[in-house]
């Protein structure tokens, strides 16, 4: 089937072209202070008033309370500051969770959904909290009330008429809880597929699949008391300061304990220059808290390139002056040793840097920082994942720390830092394509059912089945999938393909606007709303990105009497298509969350003792943070040959990586502000090197459209503004949705087929 564009843009897929009033300023060196507090107060009392903001802010991310609907960074184990366990952007999460904003039908009568489809995605998420069932029937301009049965009965009715269950596709974002991913993926597999796209598919899947075959676990292997005690912590392809704020406060008490940062970056991000914490006094009088000690400014995806010329170096350095390797580790812990340094050997040190971009000056500084150090931790996030060779860039880091004997050890390790709050925790209770035979066995003797076992489709190949006409319903348990996933237009279309869509959620968002012949919108639960069955307030359970699990339970009223919890929502959705007398007790399970615990801790190996563990939290079992290795070939970490990514662009191309702005959280916009890197009002920018653009004759703020071409096809994105910035030669960067439409689909990391969102190459021409 050929990829009609002219045909998609007429359902509005991507953000409106239309332009907002660009303001710059000269861009912030350090992050948070007095602007940060005062603009996160401004969000949560404009949405949910002031008195109902302290009292809600002051039981977030602390014992009893609930867990920010932000991202996935730890909490202290023990003691917690009284002045707020919250960020800026953690504030701005729940303001617009919390909003006394509403969607009703009478809102929903006022427009089409082609009229809201018309505005951006700003002002879409900000008419407020959804607060009924409702339909868009087939051939309807406009969303209907429905009844919850009505609502159940239709995806019932749906799910029963195809031709295979391989025909479903169950996709979950991150918010959701262990309770509700656990429940909806045991609902997946009862009716016959393992279909289970989920949103670690576009970000964190390079991780997993690296740690996986490298350290024998997916997941990081220190705790947030080993950043306070590292000697080193290399921040890598991240931007903490906008996406994991709270972040920016250990690495503070990294330094002020004397250790160092150094930061590999193609941009210079406020956050990563200084830190004025806006819990410590001192700090509103002093100038903060310098992070960075090093920084290299790489050029986009040569991460390779620099980590093997620092190999290089430090190899050098041990041959000469000795110390600089742990051979102990080495020899005990690992293998493929010989074959990593004859490989080293093939490259000159001298090419590399030129490929990376960075000054050999600054690369001997990092070298003589890590030369004598032994608790080094590596940090990273997308800009390592989001490549064609993502899962080989965490190979690299990984071969650092092997050689230093940094693994497994107090203050050292890796920590790939996860995005949305419970991201990891879905992974921990089931949302996979592929199952585990453990799992699968488990529960087959727990539930008395055999599972699919077939592996199932990852987010790309969902899309592609969609678009294909191979899948035909679409169930997504949270998120923003169209404004999420890459090639926006074709993922519009194969949306538009399927018979029906379904979205639980919170929020109204782009999603509910390109759907499905019918479309049915289910509103759920906030993280921070009460959840009250038969009298009884429960709680649900989350896992943080190194590995703790938690529990979160909501302490406002539920923004509508009509909403119903995620759990709920799946058990009569599965009662629904399976029947009543299933084997499964589905709603015996959702009215009781103890239920679920229980069978999670029959299924799933680590949640032993599940319900009472979880009354102080516990860390889920990590063979890498205690050094064993035994389950990889010689029970032995492995050391891996890395390639060099081979990019071949012409003359005329550059290399654009998707980014953040500050006032965003993943797909949520918060506002069209990015005060870190100075630009106001507007979203459709490209940020481009001053040189480049005097170069193609370019002036700041000049209006052009941004093309990919892959495969003989042409993808475009209209009208961004240029604004000259401090990024390397041959590199832009462009805000996410917004330049999504030219990511290709079939382009993604090898062994993960993560997108190449953070390497596409573009050519750009004046908007006419």
């Amino acid at each position: 089937m050929e990829h009609n564009n002219k045909d998609v843009r007429k359902t509005k897929a991507a953000a409106p072209e239309k332009l907002t009033g660009i303001k710059l300023k000269t861009p912030s060196v350090y992050a948070a202070g007095v602007t940060g507090v005062k603009v996160a107060l401004e969000h949560v009392f404009n949405e949910m008033g002031a008195i109902r903001a302290f009292q809600t802010l002051a039981k977030m991310n602390q014992k009893g309370g609930f867990d920010c609907p932000g991202c996935a960074w730890p909490d202290p184990d023990d003691k917690r500051s009284v002045l707020g366990e919250y960020c800026e952007n953690g504030a701005k999460a729940l303001a617009e969770e919390a909003t006394l904003k509403r969607v009703d039908i009478d809102f929903l009568k006022q427009y089409t959904v082609e009229e809201i489809s018309t505005w951006s995605d700003f002002e879409i998420g900000k008419k407020g909290r959804l607060v009924h069932p409702m339909i868009l029937r087939k051939g309807q301009s406009h969303y209907e009330k429905i009844t919850w049965e009505e609502a159940f009965k239709t995806i019932g009715q749906h799910l029963q008429r195809l031709n295979s269950p391989n025909e479903a596709i169950f996709y979950t974002s991150g918010r959701s809880s262990n309770e509700a991913a656990f429940l909806y993926a045991l609902f997946a597999r009862a009716y016959g597929t393992n279909n289970m796209p989920d949103c670690s598919n576009m970000c964190h899947e390079s991780s997993g699949v690296a740690l996986s075959q490298t350290l024998g676990i997916g997941k990081g292997s220190v705790t947030l008391d080993d950043l306070h005690k590292a000697e080193v912590v290399m921040v890598i392809g991240q931007n903490p300061g906008t996406n994991h704020p709270r972040m920016l406060s250990a690495l503070q008490a990294c330094k002020q304990n004397g250790g160092k940062v150094i930061t590999i970056n193609p941009l210079s991000e406020a956050g990563l220059q200084r830190f004025k914490n806006p819990q410590k006094i001192k700090d509103y009088f002093t100038g903060g808290t310098d992070i960075t000690d090093v920084f290299l400014q790489v050029k986009i995806n040569q991460d390779i390139a620099l980590m093997k010329a620092i190999l290089i170096k430090l190899n050098k350095l041990d041959q000469t002056e000795g110390g600089v390797w742990d051979y102990d580790f080495i020899k005990n812990k690992t293998e493929h040793y010989e074959a990593l340094m004859r490989d080293l050997e093939n490259y000159s040190c001298e090419t590399l840097i030129a490929q990376s971009g960075v000054s050999e000056v600054e690369i001997d500084k990092a070298v003589n920082i890590l030369a004598s150090a032994k608790r080094i931790i590596i940090c990273w996030a997308m800009g390592l994942t989001q490549h064609k060779n993502g899962v080989e860039n965490i190979k690299e880091c990984v071969n650092l720390l092997l050689l230093k004997g940094s693994v497994g050890i107090e203050g050292g390790g890796t920590c790939p830092v996860r995005g949305h709050s419970n991201v990891q925790g879905d992974r921990s209770v089931g949302i996979v394509s592929k199952p585990k035979p453990e799992s699968s066995k488990a529960i087959a003797q727990v539930f008395g059912f055999q599972p699919a076992m077939e592996k199932g489709y990852d987010t790309v190949a969902s899309i592609q089945a969609m678009y294909e006409g191979k899948a035909k319903v679409f169930i997504s348990l949270g998120g923003n999938f169209l404004s999420a996933a890459s090639d926006t237009y074709y993922t519009a279309q194969a949306l538009e393909n399927c018979e029906l869509t379904v979205s639980i959620s919170t929020k109204l968002n782009r999603t509910h606007l390109v759907t499905g012949k019918t479309a049915l919108i289910l509103p759920t639960l906030g993280r921070s709303e009460k959840d009250v069955a038969q009298g009884k307030e429960r709680f649900v359970t989350v896992e943080n990105s190194m590995g703790r699990v938690h529990t979160s339970q909501g302490k406002l009223p539920p923004a509508s009497k009509n909403l119903m919890s995620e759990p709920d929502i799946v058990a009569n959705i599965a009662t629904a298509t399976l029947g009543e007398n299933h084997v499964v007790p589905w709603k015996k399970m959702s009215n009781d969350y103890d239920l679920i615990r229980e069978k999670i801790a029959g299924v799933i190996q680590g949640f032993e003792g599940y319900n009472e563990k979880v009354k102080e939290g516990f860390y889920l079992p990590n063979n890498a943070r205690v050094g064993d290795f035994s389950k990889l070939p010689n029970g032995k970490a492995q050391l891996s040959i890395c390639k060099l990514p081979n990019h071949q662009l012409k003359k005329d191309e550059f290399m654009l990586m998707t980014i953040r702005s500050h006032d965003q959280f993943n797909t949520t916009i918060y506002g069209l502000h990015d005060r870190y890197r100075g630009v106001y009002n507007e979203r459709r920018v490209v940020f481009m090197n001053p040189a480049d653009m005097d170069k193609i004759g370019l002036a700041k703020l000049d209006l052009v459209d941004v093309s990919s071409h892959y495969d003989g096809k042409m993808r475009i994105a209209k009208r961004f503004h240029v604004v000259p910035y401090d990024i390397p030669s041959g590199n832009l960067a462009a805000y996410f949705p917004e330049a999504n439409p030219i990511v290709p689909i079939n382009h993604f990391a090898e062994g993960s087929r993560t997108p190449i969102s953070k390497s596409v190459i573009v050519k750009l021409q004046r908007s006419v």
